[in-house]
This record gives structure tokens, sequence and C-alpha cells, in this order.
């Protein structure tokens, strides 16, 4: 059974619905659905989902990337990657968190770093120089 994305539509602020193409550089704030072609780059700290439908070749800078379609070029999320059926990527994927789906294809490098949440919390103690 297929887990569907938890983001209600009404969640959705932008959305490039199938057969639609556009070329250029894509910025936002909130949640963006793409289910058409894109080339260029994305940038957002938010969730940018890529549905069944979409061929993107581009340069994505997000917080969480939903993908299910076709992708070529370099993802940075800095906080999960989510590769769903029949998601087919081609390029480097750099994120603290990914999740691959049975039957995404995956031809590229994935480079996975800790995120510390929190600073350190250890207490400093002073050191006695004599």
């Amino acid at each position: 059974m297929r887990k569907e994305t938890p983001i209600e539509k009404s969640e959705i602020k932008a959305f490039l619905g199938p057969g639609s193409q556009f070329e250029g550089k894509l910025v936002f704030n909130e949640i963006v659905r793409l289910d058409g072609a894109f080339r260029g780059e994305v940038t957002s700290r938010d969730t940018l989902i890529v549905g069944d439908s979409a061929d993107i070749q581009a340069d994505v800078e997000v917080g969480t990337l939903i993908l299910s379609g076709r992708f070529k070029g370099n993802i940075k999320a800095t906080t999960r990657v989510e590769l769903r059926a029949p998601a087919q990527v081609d390029g480097t994927i750099e994120t603290p968190a990914l999740s691959v789906e049975e039957g995404v294809i995956l031809n590229g490098t994935v480079s996975m770093t800790l995120v510390d949440k929190e600073p350190s919390s250890k207490p400093t103690v002073p050191v006695d120089k004599k």
C-alpha cells in the first residue's frame, strides 16, 4: 500500500501542473508541488513535492524534498529527502535523512551528515594553570 503525502491540498501554495514547462529560478517560503517540466534552480527552507509526471533538471536546495518523478541534478535538503516509486534520480543528494521506496531508480552519489540539533550542554570547567 502506497504511503500518501501527509499534506493537505490547501497547504500547497504553488503548483506547476502536468504538461506545463518552466525554466528559471524558483524561490518560495511554503509548500510547492511540481508535476510538469522544470529547468533551473529551486531554493526554499520549506517542502518541495515532485509528482509522478514531473521532469526536473535543476539544482535544488530545500528543507524537505518528496520526489516521485524524474530528476537530474543536485539535491541539498536540510531536513530530509523521500524518494517514492516510480522516481528516477540521476545526480547527487546531500541530506541528513533519506528514505527510498522499492522501485526507485537512483544513479549518483548520496552524502549524509548528522545534524546537531542542540548545542553541547556540557558544563565548562575552569582549568587551574599553575
